[in-house]
């Protein structure tokens, strides 16, 4: 047990930044940025529904704190267009509004995981999945799985060959932070059969639902309600990021459970954040994502051909094997020669085992500077 001046050894393993390397460089760089490293949406959130749009006069208590549970019409509105787009009955209970999906996904880990208990993360996986289980007590356990399943047989043997008996979860999301692609429906039907059989909770990180272009997309809680989550997220879906909102859904008597965590660590969403939220749920906001999805899905595609990848299915990231062209350096050589021509992208590692790849985002700026940086890193890769 940490004793002054030690620290838990759980906490410090978590790194602090997935750039720290490279913060330096970012913080010196004068000349154009090209910023494929971070997830994030060059486009502001639809009109009507941003920060400039509230005011007190309208919403009086506008900067007060709302319950923890969340701001009552945004719950009724989450369940309604849950309980349409799901298919599976949902009541507020089952629904919690929270500091993003992260702050939401979090407070289950914290829920379901005593200490020492396992999470079977589908690999490449999204980055702070692991810190987060690593933060709350439990153990993350990367599966490759990307580049192994085939099909749902060789899909269940990948993360049955990492299930043990302090198993309690297993992690998923789709369409796919950082690979691009779209988990077939045979697959994660395959999938929750086996988590059904083993006793296991399903986490379902659906936060790029708006955002696939091909493949079909199947919502975890329509398979298994009795034993999954699934965590959504304002800030992909319409561009508010900073707003720092999302929702958690699954069954009302875990959810119970989990509002006592987040009681006791964020206390609520920003109310201010719940009402732009609830506002785009009231129809800007499927008008927003829908032309999003269109532009996302050409500079996709388009850099995707530059760098001789294949066209992402959905989300706004390409995973790009660079092994051919690092020297002894290493990964760490080719992102700092990327960097000293203000190109960044995300290390392969944080995602995983992955010391040969790299993570682009094609929306994190306008689409003429995403362009110029992707041609740069094509440029550097030989292709």
């Amino acid at each position: 047990m940490p004793r002054y001046p030690a620290l838990d050894p759980d906490v410090t393993a978590i790194p602090g930044s997935l750039f720290s390397k490279l913060g330096h460089k970012l913080a010196a760089w004068t000349g154009e940025l090209y910023p494929l490293h971070i997830g994030d949406t060059w486009m502001e959130p639809p009109e009507g529904c941003r920060m400039e749009d509230l005011t007190v006069a309208e919403y009086p208590g506008l900067h007060r704190y709302t319950t923890v549970h969340g701001h009552r019409p945004l719950l009724d509105a989450i369940t309604d267009r849950i309980s349409t787009v799901q298919g599976v009955p949902t009541s507020p209970a089952d629904v919690l509004v929270t500091a993003g999906a992260t702050g939401g996904l979090s407070a289950l880990l914290r829920t379901l995981c005593s200490p020492g208990d396992e999470v079977l993360l589908l690999a490449p996986f999204w980055p702070l999945m692991r810190s987060a289980t690593l933060a709350m007590g439990g153990r993350p356990v990367p599966v490759p799985f990307f580049e192994t399943a085939r099909d749902a047989a060789s899909a269940i043997a990948a993360v049955d060959a990492h299930r043990t008996e302090r198993t309690v979860a297993v992690y998923w999301n789709t369409p796919h932070n950082p690979t691009g692609r779209v988990i077939p429906p045979e697959w994660l039907e395959a999938l929750t059969v086996w988590a059904r059989k083993h006793d296991l909770w399903v986490i379902a990180d659906e936060v790029y639902e708006h955002y696939r272009w091909s493949g079909d997309h199947v919502y975890g809680r329509a398979l298994a309600p009795e034993r999954t989550f699934s965590a959504h997220s304002f800030s992909k879906a319409y561009g508010m990021t900073g707003n720092r909102c999302g929702y958690v859904v699954g069954p009302a008597p875990v959810m119970s459970a989990v509002r006592r965590v987040t009681t006791n660590t964020f206390y609520c969403a920003p109310r201010a954040s719940q009402i732009a939220a609830l506002r785009a749920l009231a129809g800007p906001g499927d008008t927003w994502a829908a032309e999003a999805a269109t532009r996302y899905e050409a500079l996709g595609r388009a850099a995707a051909e530059r760098l001789k990848v294949a066209p992402p299915m959905g989300s706004t990231f390409l995973f790009v094997d660079v092994a051919d062209v690092l020297d002894a350096r290493g990964l760490d050589g080719l992102l700092f020669d990327l960097a000293d021509e203000g190109v960044f992208v995300a290390p392969g590692p944080a995602f995983g085992p992955y010391p040969h790849h790299i993570r682009v985002c094609f929306t994190a700026a306008e689409p003429a500077i995403v362009q110029r940086g992707v041609d740069r890193l094509a440029t550097r890769l030989g292709r």
